[in-house]
């Protein structure tokens, strides 16, 4: 039997063909309406806490309406928003948004644009100048036009194009062979504008499309590499004999004192609501917002080359199938993404979010050095991941559930270096040369997490601890004494990082004091100071996404501010989003608030990272602080072997002595 629709779950296929159907039926059939994106809106947080309220008591819960938002185009080439009300079919609203909003792409319309660009009879001709060896062909990639023109109002695509090596295979790596002319096109109406053409020198030097000088691609294919592949590689299985010690049921997930429910969007790829451990709460919801990843080439036009994954693409629209004993080991649990079709039909992905628990070594250890006895268990974690393809790069999100109340959120990429042409015998001091010809540019990851928190409460504060030295006196006479210093967060903004006093970012309950420390109770966000974006603050790259600015920012909540660079990001101008809403203004203090954590990483790639890049981990960590009145990790079994199972490496497997029995 079905379970019912919970107000936070993903919105379903019949929600979405409805949604669609109710928009077409209010145009003209010969308005064509386009879809990018539909997906549902989050209920207001007002009504969701009675909701849960209720919930938790057993109570009649209130009736919450779902609402589906809808970004689409017409004939015209608008570009529109509707909400639709879908619990009882009828279109709350429907904007044509101002000339210049762009909505996001939709996967479908990409590829067709490829195979638009590569037949354009201007593009043709231009690989006709190659003169390439029979069998190769040239494959393009499209990407996002971003901004440089504060009067550019029309969707455009920037195609960079490769060589595709004659081996007939389809997994070539084609970013090995990257070509000097790059196709700018309108989008939707598929017009050519222009042929931008890329500079191969130090400087911005262009110069005419001449033969394709031959070289040979750098594959990562493990039918192409030529590596013979390692054959003392044993299997490492992973196996719960007794089953798993998580439950689901529809989208709520309890596991170890955890529950949560977790939800696809096509945006954010997934989010987690209502978040508690061992019954209180710790988080209302918490996602992926936005990400940023600007170049640092400054040679036009990559000046221009700054994407915003999850605004322009759609984390979860571009996320993968995930295949058993692939992306996720042990026993797992899946749950699937929806897609759409230009026509608002929906279509499953298979397996887009992986949920499994999974073992990280010793969570705590003591030895009694007088009776070598040992108290020992072991550190487990529920994790959630998806994985989202964005063209060249793929990126790993993970939300680990800890069993000592903490929660790990962690971001890895891999995939394959977005490249370019250079000259032979050129070097270049914002990129590495990772192949023939072949050039990788510096760049940034910026990614903002969304933490909207719970923290026995909606009423929470922000503060910044700051770790200083006391001054040598009567009080501390041998100059060794340190103390911390508390700084609040009263008005929307931002804090800054302060690496050298060991500066630490927590979200307290000012309303609820801790009763050992005689402290608030709160959470740590835990994360090593960063570089932050390093545009020139008057740069578009800056302009459109403020929050790559800083590390953690504040501000009140208000219903639909959920992404970091505002709603519409492709070919944006500004922000307006943290931009916006971080105005220094609004108070935060004993507020309900939002968190919004920057994850930076800069990337100057090296050779290792080519043709497929080893994953790059980062990490964010929110732990408890005086949150619970003693380790609240005491009542997990003691890791022993027989709850184990381990087994000595011998040719006879000897039964092994256990290093964690104890005498008591």
């Amino acid at each position: 039997m079905a379970l019912p629709i919970h107000p936070f779950d993903s919105a379903r296929d019949y929600e979405i063909r409805l949604a669609s159907k109710l928009i077409k039926d209010a145009y003209p059939a010969s308005a064509n309406v386009h879809f990018v994106q539909i997906d549902k809106v989050d209920p207001p947080k007002k009504d969701m806490i009675k909701y849960l309220e209720a919930e938790k008591f057993g109570g009649p819960v209130p009736q919450i309406p779902r609402v589906l938002y809808a970004y689409y185009y017409t004939d015209t080439f608008d570009f529109n928003k509707a909400l639709v009300n879908v619990t009882i079919g009828h279109i709350i609203t429907k904007v044509k948004q101002p000339k210049g909003v762009i909505g996001p792409l939709l996967p479908d319309d990409v590829m067709e644009w490829e195979e638009v660009c590569n037949n354009h009879p201007l593009v043709k001709a231009e690989i006709e100048k190659l003169k390439l060896p029979p069998g190769y062909t040239v494959r393009n990639d499209p990407w996002i036009y971003a901004t440089d023109d504060a009067q550019e109002r029309r969707p455009l695509c920037q195609f960079f194009m490769y060589v595709l090596a004659g081996n007939g295979h389809s997994e070539s790596n084609h970013y090995s062979l990257p070509l000097k002319f790059s196709p700018v096109f309108e989008c939707f109406s598929k017009k050519f504008i222009r042929m931008d053409y890329l500079p191969g020198g130090f400087d911005a030097t262009i110069t005419p499309t001449t033969p394709w000088q031959q070289v040979p691609a750098v594959e990562y294919h493990p039918d192409l590499s030529g590596e013979t592949v390692a054959r003392d590689v044993k299997p490492l299985i992973i196996t719960q004999p007794e089953g798993p010690s998580f439950t689901v049921e529809g989208s709520k997930v309890k596991w170890q004192g955890w529950e949560f429910r977790v939800a696809f969007t096509s945006r954010e790829g997934f989010a987690v609501y209502d978040v508690s451990f061992k019954g209180r709460q710790v988080l209302y919801r918490i996602a992926l917002s936005e990400m940023t990843v600007p170049y640092g080439d400054p040679r036009a036009p990559y000046h221009r080359k700054q994407a915003f994954d999850l605004g322009d693409y759609g984390f979860g629209a571009n996320s993968n199938h995930l295949f058993l004993g692939c992306d996720c080991l042990g026993l797992i649990k899946y749950l699937d993404g929806h897609g759409i079709h230009s026509n608002g039909e929906p279509f499953v992905i298979p397996n887009s979010i992986c949920m499994h628990e999974q073992d990280n070594g010793l969570l705590y250890k003591h030895v009694n050095y007088r009776t070598q006895n040992a108290v020992i268990a072991r550190k487990r974690e529920f994790v959630v991941q998806t994985i989202a393809t964005v063209a060249n790069y793929d990126y790993i999100v993970n939300l680990k559930f800890v069993n000592d109340g903490s929660i790990d959120i962690e971001a890895r990429a891999s995939g394959i270096l977005s490249t370019l042409p250079i000259d032979e015998n050129v070097k270049v001091p914002w990129g590495t040369i990772v192949g023939p010809n072949v050039m990788a540019p510096y760049h940034q990851h910026i990614l903002s997490f969304r933490i909207d928190p719970a923290i026995d409460g909606h009423k929470n504060s922000v503060v910044a601890d700051d770790v200083v030295k006391l001054p040598t006196d009567e009080n501390n006479p041998y100059g060794i004494g340190f103390v911390t210093n508390r700084t609040f967060v009263e008005k929307a903004g931002h804090v800054d990082q302060s690496p050298f006093t060991n500066r630490t970012y927590k979200i307290i309950n000012e309303n609820i004091i801790n009763p050992v420390s005689k402290n608030p109770v709160g959470y740590k966000i835990a994360m090593p100071a960063r570089q932050m974006s390093l545009a020139d603050p008057d740069s578009f790259n800056v302009k459109r996404a403020k929050f790559s600015t800083e590390q953690v920012w504040v501000t009140k909540y208000n219903d639909h501010q959920l992404f970091a660079a505002g709603e519409f990001t492709n070919q944006s101008q500004s922000d307006t989003g943290l931009g916006v809403w971080a105005n220094g203004i609004d108070k935060v203090r004993n507020e309900d608030l939002v968190v919004w954590a920057t994850l930076g990483f800069t990337h100057t790639p090296r050779v290792e990272d080519f043709p497929v890049m080893p994953v790059e981990t980062h990490n964010i960590h929110l732990v408890p602080f005086n949150f619970f009145d003693k380790n609240p990790a005491l009542d997990l079994p003691q890791s022993r072997q027989t709850f184990n199972k381990s087994t000595l490496y011998s040719s006879n497997q000897e039964e092994a002595q256990s290093c964690c029995k104890t005498k008591v």
